[in-house]
Order: C-alpha cells, then sequence, then structure tokens
C-alpha cells in the first residue's frame, strides 16, 4: 500500500474569512468590556476546553453550526464587570448572565463579519451558558471548524490558563 504525503502548508490551511471575523469580533466586544486580549492560537481541529465557563449559540441559515466562547473564571468576571462598570469578585449568577450577553455580542460581530461570505448566517439561537469542566462537544463530520485563542491582558492572572478566552465556529453548509 502506498502511502501518500500531506503537504504541511495543507494542513493549516484555514478559512481567513472565518479567523478574521473571529478576532475583529473578540476584540470588538472585549473592547466595551474595557478589556484587551491578544490572539495567541488558531486551532482546526476541535481542543479541550481551556476554561471552565463556555457560552454556546447555535446559528443557522446558508450554513448551520454553533459558535462556542470558552474563558477561564477570571476572564469571564473581569469582562463582565467591565460591561456592567460595576465591580465583580466571585462568579455568580451575574457573571454567569453577563457570559451570556457576552457570547451574544461575539456572535453578533461574527455573523455581521460574515454577511457576505459564503459562512453567512441569519438566525441564532439564545444562549447557554456551561459551568465548570470535563465535558465534550461531539462535532458532525463534514463541519469547517476553527478555534481562535486569545490571553487576556490581566496583570492579577498568574497562571496562563486564568488569562485563556477561546471563540470556536463550527459551520457547515447548506
Amino acid at each position: 500500500m502506498a502511502s501518500t504525503s500531506v503537504p504541511a502548508s495543507s494542513l493549516l490551511q484555514t478559512d481567513t474569512v472565518l479567523v478574521e471575523s473571529i478576532v475583529s469580533a473578540v476584540e470588538g466586544c472585549l473592547s466595551m468590556c474595557g478589556c484587551q486580549a491578544g490572539c495567541v492560537g488558531l486551532s482546526r481541529v476541535p481542543t479541550h476546553e481551556i476554561g471552565t465557563v463556555t457560552g454556546i449559540i447555535g446559528v443557522h441559515g446558508d450554513v448551520s453550526g454553533f459558535i462556542t466562547v470558552n474563558m477561564a473564571e477570571r476572564v469571564a468576571i473581569a469582562a463582565v464587570a467591565g460591561l456592567l462598570q460595576e465591580p465583580l469578585r466571585e462568579l455568580n449568577s451575574q457573571v454567569i448572565d453577563g457570559v451570556g450577553e457576552i457570547t451574544n455580542l461575539i456572535v453578533g460581530g461574527i455573523k455581521k463579519k460574515l454577511s457576505a461570505s459564503p459562512w453567512g448566517f441569519r438566525h441564532v439561537t439564545v444562549p447557554s451558558v456551561i459551568v465548570g469542566r470535563n465535558y465534550r462537544i461531539a462535532f458532525a463530520g463534514g463541519l469547517e471548524f476553527v478555534a481562535v485563542t486569545f490571553e487576556h491582558r490581566n496583570p492579577e492572572a498568574i497562571m496562563l490558563d486564568e488569562r485563556l478566552l477561546q471563540v470556536a465556529v463550527s459551520l457547515i453548509r447548506l
């Protein structure tokens, strides 16, 4: 049996429209929250969720799928505190609701950026928020998957995993 080699460049190709829409939406949303984060990673395959708080919204139209916004607890608290313009110190129901709103804002930004592309979608579901670790999302075959990881600029967070936020887009054209 002959082996076929795949050029490394084809393994790393990512739809730049999807990546740019994610980066733009996250930067816009975090700006509203008085936060900053830099892009530190990109993946074309599903990875384990890096944080303990995940917002998820389904999308449909000419494409179908979902978008997740996963973040460390410290990132969630800081972003929601900035969005609400009030001090928050712990993960509570207000922060969980705020993560749903941040997820809405990010997905709305992605929707706007993708509207004129082949990845455009018209409808979104109500956000759900998952709190905790040790869950896995099953992905259907044929999905275009892109995850972009950001590092929140928070001098109080010593450990890297306390500063991470990841937005993943999983779409299939109908």
